[in-house]
């Protein structure tokens, strides 16, 4: 685990960064051109040996952010939300323990943001297809399926948005959507759910273009979790862009 304290600038919104991949220094890039106090960064093992995050590691930061490993994600976001730290998490894989982790928000006070794509664009296009399972639900002679790629490094498959979008067009469909996963060069991410039939085809895709658009989203939900102040629980995106919220 390596953390690294980083100078206070004076301005109220201060961020600490667990997880110093790719993503992790996209968020540090974006975050210091919008004006946030990079408090500090933590290496992606981050709460590994019980004792990496801390209230004094986090530099007294009004938000935390994660994206480190599957592994390292439950260890991470409990010491967060044990610290009193709002935390977004971006990590995708652990989502089974969410039920537990949301007690522990609850016990602390501390909320805690999760979501599995942090981009905007993202987020409305579950709803889109989310309608458009409903609008297919009478059409038996339509199949449906998802393909999704990514870039080779990326180890869950498939992505934690592809169960998303599955999930939302299974619920209005009422029938099964089954899932092919690519992991190919550099990829940022892109997702294509498919109505096919003997003699026509309906694609809906969403592409990824550059990964900041995942960096520029984990910052709107951090200014969210600051600006609001939720109390302890779990919140999501749909919180954020104010979609389908009493759902949620």
């Amino acid at each position: 685990m390596r953390a690294r304290r980083l100078a206070i600038r004076g301005n109220p919104r201060r961020i600490a960064i667990i997880g110093d991949g790719q993503m992790g220094r996209a968020i540090d890039a974006l975050a210091r051109e919008r004006g946030w106090d990079v408090v500090a960064m933590i290496g992606m093992r981050g709460n590994e040996d019980g004792k990496g995050i801390t209230s004094e590691s986090l530099g007294g930061a009004d938000v935390a952010v994660e994206f480190t490993e599957p592994s390292a994600a439950l260890a991470n976001v409990t010491a967060c939300l044990r610290a009193k730290c709002p935390v977004v998490v971006g990590t995708t894989g652990w989502h089974d323990s969410l039920p537990a982790v949301e007690k522990i928000a609850k016990e602390t006070g501390a909320p805690l943001l999760w979501a599995s794509n942090f981009s905007t664009g993202v987020n409305v296009f579950v709803e889109i297809v989310r309608r458009a399972g409903e609008l297919m639900k009478a059409n038996a002679e339509f199949d449906a399926h998802i393909v999704e790629t990514h870039h080779t490094r990326k180890k869950d498959a498939p992505s934690g948005t592809a169960i998303a979008i599955e999930k939302a067009v299974e619920q209005t469909l009422g029938r099964e959507v089954p899932i092919t996963s690519i992991r190919t060069g550099s990829v940022p991410g892109t997702h294509e759910l498919t109505f096919d039939s003997a003699f026509e085809q309906i694609s809906l895709t969403h592409t990824a273009r550059d990964r900041r658009v995942f960096a520029e989203g984990a910052l709107r939900a951090a200014e969210w979790l600051t600006k609001t102040k939720p109390v302890g629980g779990v919140y999501t995106m749909q919180h954020v862009l104010g979609i389908r919220p009493e759902e949620q």
